[in-house]
């Protein structure tokens, strides 16, 4: 049968799973499988897996406990494996790559900062900062501008913002970088400049916490961080 896996460990971790049940409709029990100095959390995977809350939800409490207690790898919803013998071949084959992670990632947590900059103050900026935009929105709302005059404007608003945008996340991530022990970035979508992953030691985690209220205060009203942690750290394994 099938085996869901839900994380990897090092075989020192207590591995509480009382209380804990798998995803599925019939909430499939836990088990361990080991192979050497490590352990892999599983459960037999039910035949119509889908991303549905319950689930989901099951996933990240598994999680959750394992984390509390000490150092995971944590897999992401959805991963299968043959059987338990897959699993326990798949340990022994990444033992050192596992083991290597697994110490990385000692006493960490991951927190995940998104932000986004209100719109219409943006364009105000840029209309308040740049001469040549300005000049070209005083002609076009005047009606003395060129036919082309409109797609110029729209083209230096849209360079205007990628520059500030790529600026301000730089400047987000260089204050909170000396918290971290690693960071991961992704591209951010809809109207957000910032998508960043914070690889945090726990006795830096208030510094952090702290230093990222002092960017948002200093940044204001205009600007939304979204700042959402302590996480098991998926965007590190």
């Amino acid at each position: 049968m099938a085996v869901y896996v839900y994380t990897i460990t090092g075989k020192q971790h207590p591995l509480r799973l009382d209380g804990l049940h798998g995803v599925g409709e019939s909430a499939a029990e836990l088990r361990v499988v080991t192979a050497g100095p490590l352990c892999a959390v599983v459960s037999d995977a039910p035949e119509d897996l889908r991303p549905k809350r319950r689930d989901i939800r099951a996933h990240e409490e598994v999680q959750d406990r394992l984390m509390a207690d000490g150092t995971v790898l944590p897999l992401r919803f959805g991963l299968l494996a043959a059987d338990d013998d897959a699993v326990r071949t798949a340990l022994e084959e990444c033992v050192d790559d596992y083991t290597d992670r697994l110490r990385a990632l000692a006493g960490c947590s991951e927190y995940h900062l998104k932000g986004s900059q209100d719109e219409e103050a943006l364009l105000r900026q840029i209309l308040e900062e740049s001469s040549e935009a300005r000049q070209l929105n005083e002609e076009i709302r005047a009606g003395a501008a060129d036919p082309g005059a409109p797609v110029r404007l729209g083209e230096l608003v849209a360079r205007e913002v990628q520059v500030r945008q790529e600026a301000l996340a730089t400047g987000v991530i260089e204050a909170l970088r000396p918290f971290a022990r690693d960071i991961d970035t992704s591209q951010p979508t809809g109207p957000d400049f910032l998508s960043v992953s914070f690889l945090v030691p726990d006795d830096q985690e208030e510094g952090f916490l702290t230093t990222e209220l002092s960017v948002a205060h200093q940044l204001g009203a205009d600007f939304d961080l979204r700042l959402h942690g302590p996480l098991p750290p998926y965007s590190f394994v």
